[in-house]
């Protein structure tokens, strides 16, 4: 028989302790997220249709970026057991400097349209934490402005080959200039992608009025607020702005790039440079090869050709092709640190994170890009402690398996007939 009596009133305030009321509403929004999807939801919330759009969405039908974040959501970890690792070291090495964590901020364009503090709460979030900050060539604060914004970190560039070469040519002088230390040379954007819902949204630069954007913005008054109080959006490293995204590619990129180009880039440039956008061994080898310092698997966030290579899935195969010592940095679809934990294991050297940046960018300014940064640290460190490892280098391929769903057919004789 239970035994019942009347609650103690002392025991019952010990019991029911209310929690104090977060007044400031950013913190309490990005205190409540747990993930980078539940960053997504609030950035989705806060944030006009076009802008948000042109963050989370990818080429054509979208294949590419569905397929590359299936892979990280089907792997299989192997934990050790009776292996404590009460401290875990998430440090590494790259392209000759530090990383308190192993991945760093991809380059992306147009980031002040996302939330008006763009690549500066970017980069300041970056060498809070430790990390590489890149900014895009399509950014939209200055090369100086993100060397201010990051005077003592780590910054990288990211490069397009334009059709005016000269353009590219004095970017790379002037990121040298600023102290930047890496240079991603980006190869797999001969010409836009489509687009889709950037072509739907009709999204351009500077943003085009019309009834729908209108009513789609009444609810978020504050991205207005700071769109029309805030510096002019534009390009910082372009002059020309006017227009959609394709046409504003296909206007700038050369799609007759090629090997030469990239040998008077290496003349210009004094640090570390990695070609970005490799999506086949042969390249990879080719690239390592010609004697650069290191390549980024990519396939531009499904931006560009929809179908394309899963990095992932590519990984293994290109790090046996080229051996250990060669840098092999990986992006594309991570939105988690179990993501970032299983690439270093099948032997990426580092990872690069796009989207997920964003989404805490449009979530709550810099402080959303700290939240991001937060959330990954944590993910990675207990997914480490789960292994039974202490640091980045106990990762091994014998820690992950990789499931398939997209499996080759296989080629009859017949098949490889040409006809």
């Amino acid at each position: 028989m239970v035994q019942r009596q009347l609650p103690n009133p002392a025991e019952l305030l010990e019991l029911m302790k209310f929690k104090k009321p977060e007044l400031d509403g950013t913190k309490r929004r990005l205190d409540a997220a747990l993930t980078i999807a539940d960053l997504r939801t609030i950035a989705k919330r806060r944030t006009p249709k076009a802008a948000f759009d042109y963050t989370d969405g990818a080429a054509e039908g979208e294949l590419s970026l569905r397929r590359a974040r299936q892979a990280f959501q089907d792997v299989e970890f192997h934990p050790g057991i009776l292996r404590p690792a009460p401290q875990v070291d998430t440090s590494v090495e790259i392209l000759g400097g530090p990383s308190a964590l192993p991945f760093g901020i991809a380059p992306t364009g147009f980031t002040r349209l996302m939330q008006t503090e763009g690549e500066v709460a970017g980069a300041g979030a970056a060498a809070a934490a430790g990390i590489p900050f890149t900014l895009s060539t399509l950014g939209t604060t200055s090369i100086e402005g993100v060397k201010a914004a990051n005077p003592h970190g780590r910054n990288w560039f990211q490069l397009y080959v334009m059709r005016d070469r000269e353009i590219s040519y004095e970017l790379t002088r002037r990121a040298a200039a600023a102290g930047f230390d890496t240079l991603q040379f980006t190869v797999d954007t001969p010409v836009a992608g489509a687009r889709l819902r950037d072509k739907r949204n009709g999204f351009s630069i500077p943003p085009q009025l019309t009834l729908g954007t209108i009513i789609n913005a009444i609810p978020r008054p504050w991205w207005w607020y700071d769109f029309l109080t805030t510096p002019k959006l534009e390009f910082a490293s372009l002059s020309t702005t006017g227009g959609t995204v394709g046409e504003l590619l296909d206007a700038a990129m050369d799609p007759t790039i090629s090997y030469d180009d990239l040998a008077v880039i290496r003349d210009l440039w004094p640090g570390k440079i990695v070609i970005k956008g490799v999506q086949n061994v042969e390249d990879s080898v080719r690239l390592r090869d010609a004697g650069v310092d290191g390549i980024v698997l990519s396939n531009h966030g499904g931006r560009q050709l929809d179908r394309a290579p899963i990095p992932f899935h590519l990984l293994p195969q290109v790090r046996r092709a080229v051996g250990d010592d060669f840098t092999v940095m990986i992006d594309t679809g991570i939105m988690n640190g179990a993501d970032i934990v299983a690439s270093i294991a099948l032997g990426a050297d580092f990872t690069l994170i796009g989207r997920a940046y964003l989404y805490g960018l449009m979530a709550g300014g810099r402080r959303g890009v700290d939240r991001t940064i937060a959330i990954l640290r944590t993910e990675i460190e207990r997914t480490m402690r789960l292994l039974g490892v202490a640091s980045l280098s106990e990762l091994e391929p014998a820690h992950v398996t990789q499931l398939t769903r997209l499996v080759p057919v296989a080629k009859s004789v017949s098949d490889a007939v040409v006809r």
